[in-house]
């Protein structure tokens, strides 16, 4: 509860001085503290009416307030400091860190005075001239270390390690970002999991322990984790000095394997809305699981264990171990152990079986895809049931569809797969442009441009841009017969995808006529069951679809990251944590970086962090392409190198490594870039 009072002066053992607007949020934070029982130094503040007096025209000097804040503190006998304490400093959202004064050493009366004057000045500095301040005072300790802890790990957001910084002395030098100080991360058991010497001192394991329980202490006083300042002085006593929300994002704790954005950003590059998930993911996810189980190509315990395809805030991501982007490290038990090996010849021979009769069976699949897809009636012929219907149907061969097209793949030699439905479609695209044709002739006509776009429930679809018709050059030769197979499934999958979004949108019109829905736009955040709810007269408009949102996606994902307990993505570092490009093709290519993808300069090497499909058409201008993520199978990579660009996939951090304007040489042959000119 907000108490208000005119009292100047206050000790932290009184009921007010844990009022924030009494004594600001550090006092208050210390003076709950002090009163849980955690180990605080003594406490004198003077309070938000203080400075409201001195606002009035009350001189520090001669009030009476500072002279009895003095004598409380000890200041006759002993040196104090006197540190802000803001009502908007030390909050959960913002804790203004370094923005006020403190005053340290400070000795007598006269430099008492001088530094309350200074920590109520700092006010305008920090741009909160408007808001009350109080002025915190305590003894000054000589600590024989100092630092800072956080209940949480202030980067990663990851709730199951501490983070602890220490200095030599007191923790000022650290928090004013003078030195650096060692750097320890811990996990729930105290146990060092990393460690940076740099210019710190190395703490023993019984202060990281005392730390780590300190850090506990706060947390539940507070109800969260907290960034702390502490010291230990030179009696090995633990001081708190400082108490304040962490104000980074608790993402939790990492659980199950790493998932990954990168094999699956080319078909997924932008956020799905709810319908969109519901429509497309669980076919993808059923085919990677079905291919991977057929294929042998983990265990039923890792397939069990996995999601395999998430979305996260609409963002799509894929189990870069069960795609194959990383490799399991093989643990003693299974180098000793003979059970895997026979398990691996017994699937060798089912694998052997079904490579063999596996560019039948896509064969198959595709004849049968392609008569459904021609048997389809316009939507307009079809109620809302039959709208749902086929919906259904869609999802069911979408799933036949990317399993074919997966294990194609994985068991089968696709060759160089030079020539993709991406170039092909861009060909058309190029030359039909040239024509004079128009895109929903195009669309019409030749659907294999939706290569060049990725799937969405919306009222038209988006080709990209005029471009030219990239010069295939070298690269013009045709793939093999399963390559050809395998680009025939990809471009199958879009098209599915089409006709379940199309069938979807024209259940939104439909809805909307009716009075069931605010807008068509509104079915693009409904879940399949509820639209079949609705459309069914089993259900009524629900209520939070009385108005079109848009969405909040939040932030892309990582490159590699954990789903935490809490749903929240958890960055997962590897060992190409930094650089470790795969070779695309394309040759080699210099030219100045840019980051632009919507027109990047001709001549230049676009670094982005995924592969998308409207990259398409500005290949013809690049020297090259450097991606974070990515597969050298993708229909970007292929289209790259038919293009004789040079490409590289998979270069972590390339973002963060390359920056705009800084000339670089990429070998599409070695995945190798260089920096040949830096313009800074």
């Amino acid at each position: 509860m907000t108490m208000t009072t005119s009292v100047a002066v206050l000790d932290f053992g009184e009921t007010a001085a844990a009022d924030i607007a009494v004594t600001g949020g550090k006092a208050a934070a210390l003076a709950r503290a002090a009163a849980a029982g955690l180990p605080t130094l003594d406490g004198v503040v003077l309070t938000t009416a203080f400075s409201d007096e001195v606002d009035a025209g009350t001189e520090i000097g001669s009030s009476g307030a500072v002279h009895d804040a003095f004598v409380r503190a000890g200041g006759s006998s002993r040196a104090l400091v006197a540190r802000s304490s803001s009502v908007v400093e030390d909050s959960a959202a913002s804790s203004m860190a370094g923005q006020f004064a403190s005053v340290i050493g400070i000795e007598g009366y006269d430099e008492f005075v001088a530094a309350v004057g200074e920590v109520l000045d700092s006010r305008a500095r920090a741009g909160a001239a408007d808001h009350p301040i109080a002025v915190l005072v305590q003894p000054l300790i000589e600590p024989r270390f100092g630092g800072v802890l956080f209940g949480v790990d202030p980067v990663s957001g990851r709730s199951d390690h501490r983070v602890v910084s220490a200095v030599h002395g007191g923790p000022e030098p650290l928090v004013s970002g003078e030195i650096d100080g060692s750097r320890y991360v811990l996990d729930p058991d105290t146990k060092v999991v990393e460690f940076e010497a740099n210019d710190g001192p190395e703490l023993s394991r019984a202060h990281l322990r005392r730390l780590a329980e300190l850090s506990a202490s706060v947390a539940e006083v507070f109800g969260g984790p907290q960034d702390v300042e502490w010291a230990i002085g030179t009696d090995d006593r633990l001081w708190l000095l400082q108490s304040r929300p962490v104000t980074t994002t608790v993402r939790g704790v990492p659980a199950g394997p790493i998932y990954g954005p990168g094999p699956v950003a080319e078909t997924f590059p932008e956020p799905l809305t709810e319908l969109e998930q519901d429509l497309w993911v669980p076919p993808l996810q059923d085919g990677v699981r079905h291919a991977i189980t057929l294929a042998g190509a983990a265990t039923p315990a890792e397939i069990a264990a996995s999601e395999i395809v998430v979305a996260v805030q609409g963002h799509v991501a894929i189990d870069l171990l069960l795609a194959g982007d990383i490799r399991p490290k093989p643990s003693l038990l299974h180098r000793i152990n003979p059970v895997p090996g026979f398990r691996r010849l017994r699937g060798a021979w089912r694998v052997g079986r079904l490579r063999s009769a596996l560019p039948e069976l896509a064969e198959r699949l595709l004849d049968r895809v392609d008569e459904d897809l021609e048997s389809v009636p316009t939507v307009a012929e079809l109620s809302s049931r039959q709208l749902i219907a086929l919906i259904q149907r869609g999802q069911s061969v979408l799933r036949a569809v990317h399993a074919h097209e997966i294990l194609m793949g994985m068991l089968t030699d696709t060759g160089a797969n030079r020539m993709t439905g991406a170039s092909v479609a861009l060909r058309v695209l190029s030359e039909a442009r040239q024509d004079g044709v128009t895109d929903d002739t195009i669309l019409t006509r030749s659907p294999i441009v939706l290569a060049l776009t990725s799937p969405k429930v919306g009222a038209s679809t988006v080709l990209p841009p005029a471009s030219l018709t990239p010069d295939l050059g070298s690269g013009s030769a045709a793939g093999s017969e399963n390559g050809v197979l395998r680009e025939a499934l990809r471009i199958r999958a879009r098209w599915l995808q089409e006709l379940t979004g199309r069938a979807a949108w024209a259940l939104g019109e439909r809805l909307a006529a009716e009075g069931s829905l605010p807008s068509p736009e509104a079915i693009r955040h409904l879940r399949l069951d509820e639209i079949e709810a609705i459309a069914t007269h089993r259900s009524v408009t629900l209520p939070h679809l009385q108005e079109v949102h848009d969405h909040d996606f939040g932030e892309p994902l990582p490159a590699c990251f954990w789903l935490s307990d809490l749903g929240r993505p958890i960055v997962a570092r590897r060992t190409d944590e930094v650089g470790g490009g795969t070779g695309a093709g394309g040759g080699m290519g210099i030219g100045p970086v840019t980051h632009d993808t919507v027109d990047p300069p001709t001549g230049s090497v676009l670094v982005t962090t995924t592969l998308t499909p409207g990259l398409g058409p500005l290949l013809p201008r690049l020297a090259g392409v450097i991606a974070e993520t990515g597969s050298v199978l993708s229909h970007l990579a292929i289209l790259a190198r038919e293009s004789d660009v040079a490409t590289v996939v998979g270069y972590a951090g390339a973002a963060a490594t390359f920056t705009e304007g800084l000339v670089v040489r990429v070998d599409g042959g070695t995945g190798d870039v260089a920096i040949e000119e830096d313009p800074s």
